[in-house]
């Protein structure tokens, strides 16, 4: 047979959880291992995207990444001018190539999708 009133009891028992004298100290010490831990995250992961970025700088500084783009302006030039030589009837055409502004508005377009692009993935993470 079941015993109603013993189980009412052990129920009200097991609910009840009594306070334990150390607890104040206990919660002290989970947080402060928890605040150590987030320091040491963030002064990692600051010291890695430093670490990062040297040594992405000097991988542009040997890859003579410069020389490379004034190459690129020196031929965008190039190919403004054989495009107008090409359409001179054509106004529009006319405004696309003088200067070769357009490839430097299409190359800053392109790293700023690609910084929408990154931050979508990051924020998906």
């Amino acid at each position: 047979m079941v015993e109603h009133e013993f189980e009412r009891r052990l129920e009200r028992l097991f609910a009840e959880t009594p306070e334990l004298p150390d607890a104040g100290a206990f919660a002290a010490r989970v947080e402060r291992r928890l605040d150590a831990g987030w320091t040491a995250r963030r002064w990692l992961i600051g010291a890695a995207g430093v670490v990062g970025g040297v040594i992405g700088a000097s991988q542009l500084m040997l890859s003579n990444v410069f020389q490379r783009v004034e190459t690129a302006g020196d031929s965008a030039r190039l190919l403004s001018t054989s495009i107008n030589h090409l359409s001179t009837e054509t106004d529009w055409m006319a405004a696309i190539s003088s200067g070769g502004a357009v490839v430097w508005v299409a190359a800053g377009m392109a790293v700023v999708m690609m910084g929408f692009v990154l931050t979508r993935v990051i924020g998906e993470i």
